[in-house]
């Protein structure tokens, strides 16, 4: 039997992850600060992933076949990690995103353009500080590093509010703020995404992998899969509005043998669920 731990994993995919994982017979340990249980037949443990010695006093005595990492933010929260599960794990699989991309021409993007080198000064965006982060672990020995970039995550327990807040100004008629020219995205549905990193955890691959389901959107295909919206342009663009073309080639992960779902299949679905919600 697997033993894997999760960094994180207490809500939205990550959580789904987790119980995949378990479902699959594999034993899973999940480290948080304590603000969620784990699954039923999850071990816990509780500790800050910033705070260094709380995090090598969790994992003390333990190892792992792998560690999946889905709250590293940081290249401070990178090394922290990599000295931490040094000698512990075989493979560390950190959860990244299509926002390493943001500000490169070339789409859709393969995972070769981003540069891995460690950065000296740090970069303060969120997709910039990924990218750091990716690199702190690649640069690293001890284990086989993977990062796993996903496509922006739809589903209809998702915490953040974006697709929520299409469906709410289309309901109320309000016209939704794009840019002029808003470009497409790659997307995930929720379930695939946790799918796919539980895939991931149990690979042998390393080096970062594109995950994204199959057909782009753009703000207005996937205003569209809501209802009849006003556009308006303006300063403040809604979410998953982009002045450029921002999709990935998800070509690596499907010669890994990944088979991804079609948007079109699910989308309409998403749509559904977060109106139920909102409505509630």
């Amino acid at each position: 039997m697997s033993e894997l731990c999760v960094i994180g994993g207490s809500r939205y995919f990550g959580r789904r992850m987790v119980e995949n994982l378990r479902d699959q017979g594999t034993a899973v340990t999940v480290i948080n600060r304590g603000s969620a249980p784990a699954p039923e037949g999850v071990t816990h443990l509780v500790a800050d992933r910033d705070d260094e010695e709380a995090l090598r006093r969790a994992v003390a005595g333990r190892s792992f076949d792998a560690v999946v990492d889905q709250i590293c933010y940081t290249p401070r929260q990178a090394a922290i990690a990599a000295r931490v599960f040094e000698g512990r794990t075989a493979r560390y699989v950190m959860t990244s995103t299509i926002e390493v991309y943001a500000g490169l021409d070339g789409a859709p993007f393969t995972e070769g353009v981003v540069d891995l080198t460690p950065q000296g000064s740090p970069d303060e965006s969120y997709g910039g500080a990924k990218r750091q982060a990716e690199a702190v672990l690649a640069a690293q020995r001890d284990f086989g590093f993977a990062s796993v970039r996903s496509g922006h995550v739809l589903g209809g327990a998702d915490f953040t509010g974006r697709l929520e807040h299409y469906v709410r100004r289309i309901a109320e008629g309000l016209p939704v703020i794009v840019h002029e020219n808003p470009g497409p995205s790659s997307f995930i549905h929720e379930p695939e995404i946790a799918r796919f990193l539980a895939w991931a955890a149990l690979a042998d691959f390393t080096g970062p992998v594109n995950a994204a389901s199959h057909g782009e959107l753009d703000v207005r295909s996937l205003c569209a899969a809501i209802g009849e919206a006003r556009y308006a342009t303006g300063e403040e663009v809604s979410p998953y509005s982009f002045e450029w073309a921002f999709t990935m080639d998800t070509s690596r992960a499907t010669s890994l043998g990944f088979a991804f779902s079609q948007v079109g299949d699910w989308l309409p679905g998403v749509v559904e669920e977060v109106r139920a919600c909102a409505a509630a």
